[in-house]
């Protein structure tokens, strides 16, 4: 009989134990990416794990961790989401869900459940290794290309390519990384909600039936710098009042347009001296909805860029990291965690995700849907990011039932 208590401690000893100094390498929050000693030790602590299971565990030619009871290729269900956290952050996002598919494979196991699981943790679906968010899975869904792999490089200057083969992958072969998905009948991935619907309900659940679209990107801003002093208002080119009145336009448009939300995250100043007037700035664009015109939006907040930097004679430049269309999950897999979720007595909703996820790669191959589980104050990638393990349990049970009716009714 299953026993609600028994994996609420057993995710709470995970977590508890994958956020020891030995799993980060920031004391102030969880800094876990690619191919970091920190990170390594992780994904070494599931192999411990799953081997302790009878599973099988290797790797996909880019470093997506897999976990299988089942050989390569044969009929299975999909399970996992990432263990790598951006910087400074949250011991819950993305690791939990991976705890739980952990979990899952547990009681299948302490019930004599012949489930055919296979398990992945994605590589760098943060992005704070390379600066290139959903990684291991856009590779997976050939959604990045060779050229595009080549150009990335982390904090040293240290290329992917070169990252990856030292730390024992091939990335050459990358392509072949799409295998991982063949025979998986359906995908789940369990995740905190990182905003606060849930808890502000008092539900211990979501049901995710469609996950935002939203694009990233870089803009740049190139000016002139000149004296501080020295230099009159109307003789300036500052780049950085041309960036200051995107970051009021795009809170502006995101506002006009309903399910839309913009964010400029970062900022960056040239020289970024107190005595000059900036001649180049250079700032990040999230543009994001499950349901609302954030195409438009973008769209809308490039064409003011160019336009405020025409005024002053700069040139604007747009580089476009991500695009990623809004996507729904599969009505039949939302369907049956649905009556999962019912059969235990779960108290859920059925909602959209506002974050970007893995999954929305994997839902272009598998039938697909994910499972939120609320967090505390809606705070996400923070050191105070917190989940109740109890509310993780009780996901994990449902999903189990999910998977099992997904895999008797196939």
């Amino acid at each position: 009989m299953r026993t609600l208590e028994r994996s609420r401690e057993r995710i709470e000893h995970a977590i508890a134990e994958l956020s020891g100094p030995d799993y980060t390498a920031s004391p102030a929050g969880i800094t876990r990416h690619a191919w970091i000693p920190e990170y390594e030790r992780t994904l070494g602590w599931f192999e411990d794990a799953f081997a302790e299971l009878g599973y099988a565990t290797w790797y996909d030619p880019v470093g997506t961790f897999v976990a299988s009871n089942r050989g390569p290729g044969e009929p299975c269900l999909g399970i996992g989401s990432h263990c790598d956290a951006n910087r400074n952050g949250g011991p819950y996002d993305g690791t939990l869900g991976v705890v739980v598919a952990l979990e899952v494979a547990r009681l299948a196991a302490d019930e004599g459940l012949d489930l055919p699981l296979r398990v992945l943790s994605f590589l760098e679906e943060e992005g704070s290794g390379f600066d290139s968010g959903l990684l291991g899975s856009r590779v997976m869904l050939g959604a990045i290309s060779t050229e595009e792999l080549e150009a990335l490089t982390d904090d040293t200057g240290t290329g992917f390519f070169d990252a990856a083969r030292a730390a024992g992958h091939d990335p050459e072969r990358h392509a072949e990384s799409a295998r991982e998905l063949d025979g998986m009948l359906a995908w789940m991935e369990l995740h905190i909600e990182q905003a606060r619907a849930l808890e502000d309900a008092g539900l211990q659940i979501g049901v995710v039936d469609a996950i935002t679209g939203m694009i990233h990107a870089d803009l740049e801003i190139a000016g002139r710098a000149d004296h501080a002093g020295g230099t009159p208002m109307e003789l300036r080119s500052d780049a950085v009042v041309t960036a200051a009145e995107i970051v009021v336009e795009l809170d502006a448009l995101a506002r006009a347009a309903p399910g839309v939300v913009g964010t400029v995250g970062s900022i960056t100043a040239f020289p970024g001296l107190i005595n000059v007037i900036p001649g180049g700035a250079a700032l990040t664009l999230d543009v994001r909805s499950a349901s609302g015109p954030h195409e438009e939006v973008f769209d809308r907040i490039v064409a003011f860029a160019r336009e405020r930097g025409a005024v002053r004679g700069q040139e604007v430049v747009v580089r476009e990291r991500t695009r990623v269309a809004r996507t729904p999950m599969d009505p039949h897999v939302v369907a049956v965690l649905e009556a999962a979720a019912d059969a235990l007595g779960a108290p859920y909703a059925t909602m959209a995700s506002g974050a970007g996820h893995d999954t929305m790669l994997v839902a272009r191959r598998v039938p697909s849907a994910m499972v939120f589980v609320p967090c505390r104050d809606g705070i996400s990638h923070a050191p105070d990011e917190h989940a109740d393990p109890a509310d993780a349990a009780l996901a994990g049970h449902v999903m189990l039932d999910a998977l099992t009716r997904l895999w008797d009714d196939r």
